[in-house]
């Protein structure tokens, strides 16, 4: 329990000034690099991107917002909060992140899912219809290419390779790749069965309810040979000075970003009521930073977690009230945490 890590995740949400007009796309994108050097300044061990390819978020190439932040840090480890590799090529995406790998000095990851949006396949052409096998025979690919050595790989969604190699190789000799899992246990075993660390993504309901799949994915890895691999997971949260601050700079934006995807896909709208429900029971992880390191370490353990990452921003939110839940997160909430799972 000593040794887990803590992270944040962005998903570079369109955000609003103090006065709450909105933000153009460029400026969050920039304020997106400054909340990542923040980070690092303030002791978070993993900064995560997330991409998008719709208008309420600013961030469609994290790779490329990830190396400006990886110039200007030192320790912090850079990566994905999902790469939807689905609709990228595995080739293209270790490429991408290999180099991002030379820049930062050996900070890179990648965290790869099918994403919960779809704009990207019509984007770039893929039928949807092809969803599964899109991303199964994509990861089978990505896996190997791990190896930076001669891949020999066929499939039916791309052209094979026939003693390829991907170039430039990393320094460590190739690149940690966690598989983000929504819940089901087909993906539990999938990830385990390729050696992967597996990031739990729990966004609604008590993080209580995943321990089947945190339980299955520790025996799948070590049935499949693997020992014990980390296993993390990304949540969505806030932290404020106050536990009512918190909820109340989080609830109006979250309100916004989640009723418009839910007239997307026929959700209700959000009420305060199941807002402050799941802030009580469920996975969101807000208020002041004794209630958000208790909420943490109330998940590592009952999870048995080598990783935590905290989704800081949801919807359109000031820059301000990010920049500072950030610090609070590294300077007060990770050493709580630390205290209480030690």
């Amino acid at each position: 329990m000593t040794d887990v890590r803590f992270g944040l995740d962005t998903f570079g949400d369109n955000t609003v000034d103090d006065a709450g007009t909105p933000l153009d796309q460029a400026q969050v994108i920039r304020d997106v690099v400054e909340q990542g050097v923040l980070a690092d300044r303030v002791g978070v061990d993993h900064f995560g991107i997330g991409e998008h390819h719709r208008d309420d978020f600013a961030v469609s190439a994290p790779d490329v917002v990830l190396a400006a932040i990886a110039a200007r840090t030192q320790r912090i480890v850079l990566g994905t909060s999902v790469t939807v590799l689905s609709s990228d090529d595995p080739v293209r995406v270790y490429e991408r992140f290999a180099t991002l790998d030379a820049l930062s000095s050996g900070r890179a990851e990648i965290t790869v899912g099918r994403g919960s949006f779809t704009e990207s396949f019509p984007l770039f052409g893929y039928d949807l219809d092809d969803y599964e096998v899109l991303f199964e025979e994509k990861l089978d690919l990505l896996a190997a290419l791990r190896s930076e050595g001669p891949v020999t790989w066929s499939g039916t969604i791309r052209a094979g390779l026939d003693g390829r190699r991907v170039y430039p190789t990393t320094a460590r000799g190739a690149l940690p790749v966690w598989v983000g899992v929504g819940g089901s246990p087909e993906s539990v075993v999938r990830t385990a069965r390729y050696g992967l660390p597996m990031m739990l993504a729990i966004i609604g309901g008590s993080p209580a309810r995943f321990a089947p799949y945190a339980d299955l994915y520790r025996k799948a890895t070590a049935e499949f040979g693997f020992g014990d691999l980390p296993l993390g997971v990304h949540s969505p949260g806030f932290v404020a000075d106050t536990d009512e601050e918190a909820r109340d700079v989080l609830f109006p934006a979250m309100k916004i970003n989640r009723d418009r995807i839910g007239r997307e896909r026929g959700w209700p709208p959000l009420t305060r009521e199941a807002f402050e429900h799941d802030a009580d029971h469920g996975a969101l992880h807000v208020g002041s930073p004794d209630t958000v390191a208790a909420r943490i370490a109330d998940t590592v353990t009952t999870l048995g977690l080598s990783r935590f990452d905290l989704k800081y921003s949801a919807g359109p939110m000031a820059d301000s009230h990010l920049r500072h839940a950030i610090e609070l997160y590294g300077t007060e909430v990770i050493p709580r945490v630390r205290r209480l799972l030690g």
